[in-house]
C-alpha cells in the first residue's frame, strides 16, 4: 500500500546507493522533481534506466550519481545533445560512465517481460542493425513452434521506479492521463515505486478505459505541484521550450553546469523552492 510522504522523505526511505533506478515519463509527465532530489540527497552509484534519456538523466549523470546508463535514446529533445551524458562518456568527467544501448522497442518489452516476472523478452526486431555487434545482452532464440529466430533481451526489474502523475486518491489509487509511454509497466516492474503528483483528491473520478496504478503497486506518492516541469503535464501546464533552449549552454560548460546545480538544485530545500527562484531569475 502506498504511503503518502514528502518527496524528501520517499527518496531518502527508498532510494538507496547502488540502486537500478528508472525515471519514466513519455514526452510529458517526466518525473523532474524527483531527479532534482536524488541529486540534492547526492546518491551515488545508481544504475539508471530510462527509454528517453533526456534533461534529468543528463542532470544525474553530470552530478556523479551514475555509474550506468540503460537507455534507447539520448538527447535533449527539440535542441540537440545531452553534453553531461557525452562528457561522461568520452571523457569520464565527473566519473565514467557504462552504457547499455537498446532500441524503444527492445526496452518497452523488456520493462513488460519485468512486469510479467519473465527472465526475457523476445520480439522481431534487430534485422540488419549494428546494435548487437555492441550490446551482448541481445541474443537470439529460436521459436520452438515454428523455427522462427527472434530476438530476446533481459527483462527489466528496477529497484525503483520513479514517475509523475496528474492526481492520487488519499488511499495511493493514482491516475495518468494523456500520452502514456511505459510508466505503467516500469512500476509494475519495480520492488519500489515512487509516484509524484499534481494534486492529491478524494476522488479520482477516472473516466472509462482510465490508466489507474492501485495503491497495492505502488510505495509512495508525494504532492509536487509542477513536478514534471519543464515538459508538461496534460491537463495542468505546458512543455516550457525555452528551458530546453537555455539548457543547452548551461550543460556545455563543466563550469556552468555545476554552478546551476549548486544555485537551483543543492542551494534550494525543494522544489517548490527551486521553482520560485527560477520565476525570480525570469523576472
Amino acid at each position: 500500500m502506498a504511503e503518502l510522504l514528502t518527496l524528501r522523505e520517499a527518496v531518502e526511505r527508498f532510494v538507496q546507493n547502488g540502486d537500478t533506478v528508472a525515471l519514466e515519463g513519455f514526452t510529458h509527465l517526466i518525473p523532474t522533481a524527483a531527479a532534482h532530489e536524488i541529486v540534492r540527497q547526492n546518491k551515488q552509484d545508481l544504475t539508471l534506466v530510462r527509454m528517453t534519456p533526456d534533461l534529468v538523466y543528463d542532470l544525474l549523470i553530470g552530478a556523479g550519481c551514475a555509474k550506468k546508463l540503460i537507455f534507447s535514446w539520448g538527447g535533449n529533445p527539440g535542441v540537440g545533445s545531452l553534453h553531461r551524458l557525452r562528457d561522461a562518456v568520452e571523457k569520464g568527467w565527473p566519473q565514467p560512465l557504462e552504457i547499455e544501448e537498446h532500441s524503444h522497442a527492445d526496452l518497452a518489452n523488456a520493462y513488460v517481460a519485468g512486469a510479467s516476472g519473465l527472465p526475457f523478452a523476445v520480439l522481431r526486431a534487430y534485422a540488419g542493425s549494428d546494435l548487437p555487434k555492441v550490446n551482448p545482452l541481445i541474443k537470439s532464440v529460436s521459436c520452438p513452434f515454428t523455427g522462427e529466430v527472434l530476438a530476446a533481451v533481459p527483462s527489466v526489474r528496477p529497484d525503483v521506479t520513479v514517475i509523475h502523475a496528474q492526481k492520487a486518491d488519499r488511499k495511493g489509487n493514482v491516475l495518468i492521463q494523456g500520452i502514456l509511454g511505459v510508466q505503467k509497466e516500469a512500476a509494475l516492474a519495480a520492488k519500489r515505486c515512487i509516484v509524484t503528483v499534481e494534486e492529491i483528491v478524494d476522488e479520482l473520478n477516472a473516466p472509462m478505459n482510465a490508466c489507474v496504478l492501485p495503491t497495492w503497486a505502488l510505495t509512495a506518492v508525494c504532492r509536487v505541484p509542477g513536478g514534471a516541469h519543464p515538459s508538461y503535464a496534460h491537463g495542468y501546464y505546458e512543455r516550457d521550450n525555452r528551458f530546453y533552449q537555455a539548457w543547452d549552454p548551461i550543460a556545455r560548460d563543466r563550469e556552468a553546469f555545476t554552478a546551476w546545480i549548486e544555485t537551483y538544485i543543492r542551494g534550494t530545500d525543494d522544489f517548490a523552492e527551486f521553482k520560485q527562484k527560477l520565476a525570480g531569475e525570469a523576472n
